[in-house]
């Protein structure tokens, strides 16, 4: 039977924040940006970010989180100051992820692949970022964080452009990038993993609207709520607030598809046992709770050795990776003998 127990990573004692940065006290021990963001370093790094930098209602550096620029902005500058990430840029109305959430998911995948504790580090752990988007930002921090190699796939020919893009202003990076641009949208793996190959871990961030419309709503939704929030703050409420522009954008592939999330992973983990012994481990977000349960049934029906569920605390914000395997424990020992 699968293991279904949910499995959450321990936290360090939040360490004293420098002035005018609040501590973040959930995210993984070995992320960076427990203490927030020091935005006197992030400006150093980028000086454009300096434009969209203002004191918040509680008197602490911060951005307007509901404009998209400012947004996009701070993200390079935080690949580039804290990754040494270069020229980082996406195309107008592509998804613009938050970094901190983003490399957490690396940071508990790399748990994942630890070996008595010790997390592996190198070329010799080869992943698969399932869906990378014009952002590739999985890639681009797990090659940094970690020094993996990555296989970035996407059915957006654009996506794939611009992360290449991105990678060819970081020599250091490309050499460690393999884009793949997936041309048949029917399939998650075939035709990304290739024979004989093998694969230490995929991530995936799938999309998880039903259709635009339902998109829309959602990214509407996002941006009221941090526009009525700033402008609470601000007056002590909120009167005739209509934001205009949606700040982390998505296209198609990035945002929604036909059955939305749960057919996505039904989809995904019903195309994995085809890879059953090229992968050692398979993941993916899950941003509703509810679609678990179909999941672990699908998974058990599948004969999935382990199932597991980490969960992620990043604020106020809940989610979760859903872990599989095919392979035994003593099999999993042995692929991580190969590494040594």
């Amino acid at each position: 039977m699968p293991e279904k127990k949910p499995v959450q990573g321990k936290l360090r004692p939040a360490k004293k924040s420098p002035a005018g940065i609040k501590p973040t006290k959930s995210l993984h021990p070995r992320n960076k940006h427990n203490q927030g963001y020091d935005f006197a370093v992030l400006i150093k790094a980028l000086p454009k970010l300096s434009q969209f930098v203002r004191p918040n209602p509680y008197g602490n550096l911060s951005i307007d989180f509901s404009c998209a620029d400012a947004v996009k902005t701070l993200n390079a500058a935080l690949l580039k100051s804290d990754y040494q990430i270069d020229g980082w840029d996406i195309p107008k109305g592509f998804l613009c992820p938050p970094i901190p959430g983003r490399v957490d998911y690396l940071h508990y995948i790399a748990d994942l692949l630890a070996d008595k504790g010790k997390v592996p580090t190198g070329q010799k752990v080869c992943a698969l970022d399932i869906g990378t988007g014009a952002n590739g930002v999985y890639s681009l921090l797990g090659i940094q964080c970690y020094g993996w190699r990555f296989i970035a796939s996407d059915i957006d020919s654009l996506s794939i452009e611009n992360v290449n893009k991105i990678a060819s202003e970081n020599p250091k990076l490309a050499s460690k990038l393999e884009l793949i641009h997936q041309t048949d949208a029917k399939h998650i793996f075939t035709g990304v993993i290739q024979p004989n190959q093998r694969i230490d871990v995929t991530l995936c961030n799938p999309p998880f609207h039903e259709s635009l419309a339902d998109a829309m709503k959602g990214s509407q939704r996002k941006v009221a709520n941090l526009a009525a929030n700033r402008v609470k703050k601000q007056h002590g409420n909120v009167q005739n607030n209509k934001p205009s522009e949606l700040n982390f954008g998505g296209q198609k592939a990035e945002l929604w598809c036909e059955g939305g999330e749960i057919q996505f992973l039904r989809n995904m983990i019903t195309e994995s046992v085809q890879f059953k012994h090229q992968v050692l481990w398979f993941t993916t977000l899950v941003s509703k709770s509810e679609n678990l349960k179909p999941c672990y049934a699908l998974l058990e029906k599948c004969a999935a050795k382990t199932v597991k569920t980490i969960e992620m605390h990043q604020g106020n914000k809940q989610t979760r990776i859903l872990v599989w395997s095919f392979l035994a424990q003593d099999m999993r020992a042995q692929w991580a003998k190969l590494r040594i």
